[in-house]
This record gives C-alpha cells, structure tokens and sequence, in this order.
C-alpha cells in the first residue's frame, strides 16, 4: 500500500525541482506561478502532465553545456519519474547515477539527499531511505516532503507510531496533496474507512487542474470504496480517473478488478491486458494470469505467472528488492512453498510492517506451521486494519489449527467487507461457509 504514495512524493520532489533550477517558483498549491516567464513554467508543467520524456531532454541538453549540481539532481527526479511511467527500472539505476554525481559536485545538496531518499523507497529499501530521508530533513528543515520520505520509510519498517506523527507534521507545516493522502493511509490502517475517504477526498480536491494527479487520486479514493466493497462508487472514481487521464494504467488495472467482480470477466481481462501492454508492473501480470485462471484457460495464465520470474529479476538488477512481493506470489500459487518461506522470513525482517507479519503467517500456514503462523497474524491485525484478505489469512491459519469455529468467523468478515477481495481466495472463503 506504501508504493502507490510514493507516487505523489517523487512526482511533487521533481516539479519543485525543476521549477527552481530553471527560475520558477512553486507556491503552497500544486502549480508553477503563472507570473514566471514561460520558459520557467513549462518543463515543471509538462513534468505534471506525465509528459516527463520532454524535461528529461531538457535537463539533458542543459547538463552537456553547463553541468551543475541542480541540473544533476532535477535529471535525478526525472528518472525516477519515468521509472514509475514506463515500469523500466532501468531508469532507477540512471536516477543513481546522476544523483550521485549532483551530490558530487555539491556535498550537502538536500534536493540529491532527498531524491536518493525517495529512490530508496521506491527500491524497497526502506532502512537507506529513512537515514537520507533524515539526513535531507537536517539540511532543509523547512523543506516539507522530506517529512514525507521519512514517514514512508517508517511505515514500512514497523514503527506506526513515529509515521503517523510525521504525517501530522507534514499536514500541519504544508497541507496538500502529499500530505493528505499520508493522512488517508494513516487512517486507513487504523482502520478509520469513514476518515480516510474524507482525507483523499482534499488530496482530490486538491489535484485539480494535474491530470496524472487527479488520476491518482481519483484511483486512491476508488480503492478506498473498493475494500469495502463499495463497487459502484469504486466504479465510477476509476472511471473517473481515465476520464481525465486516458490510458491510465493503475486506473486499468482497479476498473478490471471492479469488472471481474461485476461478472464481466472479458472486459476485465481486456482491460488488463491493456495495462500490462502499457506497464508490465508484476501486480498487473499477476492479476492478469489470476482472470486468465478464472476464465479456464490454464495455458495463458501459466504465460503470464512465467513472465513473473523475468521481471523480478530485472528489478532486482536495477537494486529493487522484491521479496516480500515475491513471497506472497509464490505463496498465493502454491510454489516452491518451503522455500518462499525462508524468503517470506528474510522479507519480515527487512519489512516488520502488518504486510511483513501478514505475509509471513501465511507462508507459515501454508507450510502447515499454523501455531507460529496465528502470532504473525496477530501481529498483521494489530493496528485493527480493515483489510479482507488479512481476514481470510486469519480464517485459514484457525482452520489450519482445527479451529472452524473461528475460521468461519473470519471468512465472515473477509466476505463482510468485500466480498469480491481476491480472484483466487474470495471464492475458497465463500465455499468454507456453504
């Protein structure tokens, strides 16, 4: 759940960026000042319509004239900007490079320390990223998103309480986008649905006049009413999203869970096929081989879990750790299940978050070790999340434990809250309860 808001913060890191090394001047709202010359505008502005390719050519041409720290680091941004566009991690790996180079030139740069702080993130690795997160946070204190690096890093690591408390700082000093939508999260793993569709409802508001924004944040708020199994209002916030940002692809990939739900099987495999043309994120992959299964045909979706492999490993060489990602795939599938779980260990240490604790317990069940299994599926619900497929997690470990009872209880829930939440395991909760 953390990545998709890492989407806000690179892409508010590399507006501000831009605009500043090229004379513009980014105010509290998401928009350049319209009073700076065009020449000023127009890079930060393409940057927020996606259209990143054209700044990247920019920075490009400025760095073989006069190369400078600034230049590096808003190159930098870019990249990482693109990596999230096309799905290349390639683009990390150059965001690495010219971030280090900026860095270089000038040590204490705090727009390199934090752009390394968010490419950390988006690699998973999230220990490095709170350590530049900080040590950006230090050199700019009054620069705000740099609260955000830090307050994803520590929700990934486990630590709710110092996240949330960043969150509400972040809130506090520059309300926005960024940090509305860390509010939202905040509140959603808490448990507080009501509160956290308030919250996106002000980053949408305040995403008017960005399409990728407004997209996101229309998707955001989409997923919000989709855990609660609410698909009409999902429905049409996706809608929403391609609406004004055609193509779209996270908005592809939710509006093909809301058809599969709906019984529209074909449309959704259409439309994930189209986000995996587009951006072969594994999550899109996955769901797509999942529709595939569900539509019997075997031969396609075993096409699409064996791309799975190669993008893993391309991910991993440009320094993006997906194991715990990995885990809950091979879990999910039934693969090499003793030894995902060595993984799914290795993935809890390096992520002691709910997601770390959840996926554990489910490898452990799933390798019939149920009673070590029910204390990581504690430690998953601990915040008192809302989340239907930790609860059909939880049912299974009691059933595993010969707890049916228990078990029929928590398939219960699973299915109370949304009773579409998996392709795979939707259906196994609503056949334990016939």
């Amino acid at each position: 759940m953390t990545q998709v808001r890492l989407i806000v913060a690179v892409t508010a890191a590399a507006i501000t960026a831009a605009a500043l090394l090229l004379g513009g001047v980014v105010r509290n709202s998401p928009t350049v000042d319209s009073a700076q010359p065009a020449a000023a505008a127009s890079p930060a502005s393409s940057l927020a319509l996606g259209d990143t390719a054209a700044l990247v050519r920019r920075l490009q041409f400025q760095l073989r004239g006069k190369p400078s720290a600034q230049a590096y680091a808003a190159l930098g941004l870019a990249y990482e900007q693109l990596a999230r566009e096309t799905g290349d991690p390639g683009y990390y790996s150059k965001a690495d490079g010219v971030l280090r180079r900026s860095l270089a030139l000038t040590p204490r740069n705090a727009v390199a320390v934090g752009a390394l702080g968010s490419l950390a993130l988006s690699r998973h690795r999230f220990r490095d990223a709170l350590w530049l997160g900080r040590k950006a946070r230090e050199l700019t204190p009054q620069e705000v998103r740099n609260y955000g690096v830090v307050g994803d890093a520590l929700v990934e690591l486990g630590r709710y309480r110092e996240a949330f408390a960043t969150f509400d700082t972040m809130a506090r000093e520059k309300p926005g986008l960024s940090a509305y939508s860390r509010i939202s999260y905040a509140r959603e793993l808490l448990g507080d649905i009501p509160g956290s569709i308030r919250a996106m409802e002000l980053a949408v508001d305040t995403a008017t006049g960005r399409p990728e924004s407004m997209a996101w944040t229309h998707v955001q708020l989409g997923k919000l009413y989709w855990a609660t199994g609410r698909l009409a209002p999902a429905r049409r916030e996706f809608t929403t999203a391609l609406s004004v940002f055609p193509g779209y692809v996270y908005g592809l990939d939710a509006l093909a869970q809301v058809e599969a739900a709906r019984g529209h099987l074909r449309h959704a495999i259409g439309l994930e096929m189209q986000a995996v043309n587009e951006v072969p994120l594994p999550q899109f992959v996955s769901l797509l081989g999942d529709l595939y299964r569900l539509n019997g045909q075997p031969g396609l979706a075993a096409k699409q879990y064996g791309l799975i492999g190669v993008i893993r490993r391309l991910l991993a060489a440009n320094g993006v750790k997906t194991d715990l990602e990995t885990a809950l795939f091979q879990v999910d599938h039934g693969i090499r299940l003793r030894q995902t779980l060595v993984l799914a260990r290795l993935a809890q240490r390096e992520r002691p978050s709910i997601d770390g604790d959840d996926v554990l317990a489910w490898a452990l069940a799933r390798n019939g070790r149920c009673d070590e299994a029910l204390r990581y599926s504690r430690l998953g619900l601990r915040l008192e999340t809302r989340d239907a497929l930790k609860y059909f997690h939880r049912g299974m470990i009691e059933r595993c434990l010969g707890h049916e009872a228990a078990a029929r209880v928590w398939f219960g829930r699973a299915l109370a809250l949304n009773p579409h939440f998996s392709v795979l395991w939707a259906p196994v909760a609503r056949r334990a309860l016939q």
